[in-house]
């Protein structure tokens, strides 16, 4: 009689749980010790440091901080070349839970508009395994100040875009919801938005943390995920690189150093008036023509 056979069923997969948070960051030259070329008005990065973007830093702070109190996994996304893992490998060891570098040649030169399509694209495929919650990045980076890579992924998502945040102050998984604190010209603003959405942080918004021994372990010997642009789900690479980045840099140069130094002005013993009153005179004697338009007599 033949024996009954008896198929083995792996259990199911426990569904995960909490907030599923990625952080875009960038590998960037350590701005104190950038320099123009003087003859072809480049920047020279060749033996100067990189460091992740300092923006990006609070970014990544604040991700940590929901995943510790609300539970979940914090992913870390970049966009560079092979040399960017070590930034990523950093992220890693202040705490981010897994980290996934896009790097083709084909993303070479790609400016603002090229660079939210491919994170949005990589970012895309992520959301394929778990939906994600939260997207953070920095208010900019310090390599391009133009504050368009964050905006310009969430408008290619559909996300809610929360902008300038200077706090996170409540988050709601049950209602999807999460109340945030955005600075702006006029003041603050307290904002509500739905989940998921983007935030782009501020600087000095939190304390970085430093990382633990057990992180800084688990980071050196982690797998970083390399995704080329068929990885991360590219299918136009029309849209990526000095093809599909419509923004030319004409000219980078160094500002020329001013000749006049600064001058001195005693305080000591003087009244609040006389104060005033002393750098108002060093002002005009400075610029003639600005005492004349703020003394001629209004209309």
């Amino acid at each position: 009689m033949d024996e009954p056979i008896i198929e083995a069923l792996e259990p199911p997969k426990p569904e995960p749980k909490g907030l599923n948070i990625v952080v875009c960051i960038k590998q960037v030259p350590d701005s104190a010790q950038i320099r123009v070329h003087p003859v072809t008005n480049t920047i020279m990065r060749q033996g100067v440091p990189t460091i992740i973007n300092p923006y990006d830093l609070f970014a990544l702070e604040e991700a940590l901080r929901l995943r510790d109190q609300y539970d979940g996994q914090v992913t870390v996304l970049s966009m560079g070349p092979p040399m960017a893992e070590d930034a990523l490998r950093r992220a890693l060891g202040l705490g981010a839970d897994r980290a996934v570098l896009i790097t083709d040649r084909r993303f070479a030169g790609s400016d603002t508009l090229a660079t939210s399509f491919a994170l949005a694209t990589a970012l895309g495929k992520i959301a394929e395994e778990r939906p994600i919650d939260i997207v953070f990045t920095g208010k900019q980076t310090i390599d391009g100040d133009t504050a368009q890579v964050g905006p310009g992924i969430a408008r290619r998502m559909g996300l809610n875009q929360l902008t300038y945040v200077s706090a996170i102050d409540s988050l709601d998984l049950g209602q999807k919801a999460i109340v945030v604190r955005r600075r702006s010209e006029g003041g603050v603003q307290v904002l509500r938005s739905r989940l998921p959405c983007l935030i782009t942080m501020l600087e000095d918004t939190n304390t970085i943390r430093r990382g633990s021994i057990q992180d800084l372990l688990r980071a050196a010997r982690a797998p970083v995920a390399i995704w080329s642009a068929e990885d991360a789900g590219v299918a136009d690479p029309m849209k990526c690189g000095l093809r599909g980045s419509p923004t030319v840099v004409k000219r980078v140069f160094a500002p020329s150093p001013r000749a006049e130094k600064a001058e001195m002005v005693t305080i000591e013993g003087k009244a609040p008036a006389q104060i005033g009153d002393a750098l108002i005179d060093l002002l005009f004697a400075r610029d003639p023509k600005l005492e004349a338009v703020m003394t001629a007599p209004r209309p």
